[in-house]
């Protein structure tokens, strides 16, 4: 419940206003009792009656159902770091499985209790020693390769490029779950905010960037799987020189797209949406000479166009994300 109180002033020129009685006692104050005070990157005060006490592990308890997979992620993003999952007689092997194949999509989530009816995970990752930042810089690096090679292998009739590319993308959604799950830690913890210099404000643009990029990924797996479909297929080569050119024109946009958001640099971000242009140029180019190939092939390489444009859209989605951060 939010309380106005005056500002007061002793003799010597020191500022300061009374605690809430209530507050006081529900934290077994006294007179004499120490608290610690924090200044918050966006210039606010907290107060926290608890500085000294060793942080407590947080538990949650899952009962096994039709959605483990899912209560088990929840609860990982939730930012619990005891997870126990419990079933009223015994686990069943499938559902181990489906444990073990979950825990192996979260960084840092190992088993390290199990009983014929409970398995207990724990996250052994400390918060304060990962940077929002560069877990961000991983996941957009490797989702760069992808974008950049899964039209490669669609050129090159490389199917195991293609199947490589599908297999980064496990690796991008274990690094975008890690992401979101830090963020959340630092919104509740304001001594995290303070260290990484990150607002609130920041926590929900890095989450919803990691999001587009994870995204970008998705729609660059999904292009390889389509080169896996076009591998008896030599196109020709005004198709394969549009596509070459779209490939690096929507490369580079990417890149621009995140490196100005991540070093706040709006110019760059305003010069992704000034090559809309040249895109739109190169889809209808390549579109006007897909005839030539079977109807089959056609609509699959409309698909591929229509997942690089996609991709477009995500680095324009990130750009704007960039200069409502500057305003």
């Amino acid at each position: 419940m939010l309380e106005f109180r005056k500002i007061q002033i002793t003799r010597s020129g020191t500022f300061f206003i009374t605690l809430p009685k209530d507050w006081a006692l529900r934290n077994h104050l006294h007179r004499g009792s120490v608290v610690a005070s924090l200044v918050t990157p966006d210039n606010k005060i907290i107060i926290d009656p608890k500085y000294t006490a060793e942080p407590t592990p947080r538990a949650t308890v899952i009962r096994v159902g039709p959605y483990l997979s899912r209560d088990i992620v929840s609860s990982y993003l939730l930012g619990y770091d005891i997870i126990t999952i419990e079933a009223k007689d015994r686990i069943m092997p499938e559902q181990r499985d489906i444990i073990k194949q979950t825990s192996s999509q979260l960084v840092g989530l190992e088993i390290i209790e199990e009983d014929q009816s409970r398995v207990v995970m724990q996250c052994l990752l400390e918060p304060s020693a990962l940077s929002p930042e560069k877990i961000l810089r991983r996941e957009h690096l490797i989702t760069l390769s992808m974008c950049k090679d899964s039209v490669t292998a669609l050129l090159e009739r490389d199917t195991h490029l293609a199947r490589n590319v599908i297999a980064r993308d496990n690796e991008v959604d274990r690094l975008y779950f890690l992401l979101v799950r830090v963020l959340r830690t630092i919104v509740q913890n304001p001594g995290l905010s303070e260290k990484f210099n990150m607002h609130p404000i920041d926590c929900l643009d890095y989450r919803l960037v990691a999001s587009l990029v994870e995204l970008v990924a998705d729609q660059s797996s999904q292009i390889a799987m389509y080169a896996i479909k076009f591998k008896d297929i030599k196109f020709a080569d005004e198709i394969s020189g549009a596509l070459s050119d779209l490939r690096k024109i929507i490369f580079e946009i990417y890149d621009d797209a995140v490196i100005s958001f991540m070093s706040r640099n709006v110019s760059l971000a305003v010069s992704v949406k000034e090559k809309e242009s040249g895109i739109r140029e190169l889809i209808s180019k390549i579109e006007s000479v897909a005839t030539t190939l079977l109807f089959e092939k056609t609509r699959d390489l409309i698909m591929v166009l229509s997942l690089l444009n996609r991709i477009y859209d995500c680095s324009v989605d990130i750009s704007d994300l960039t200069s409502s951060r500057e305003l």
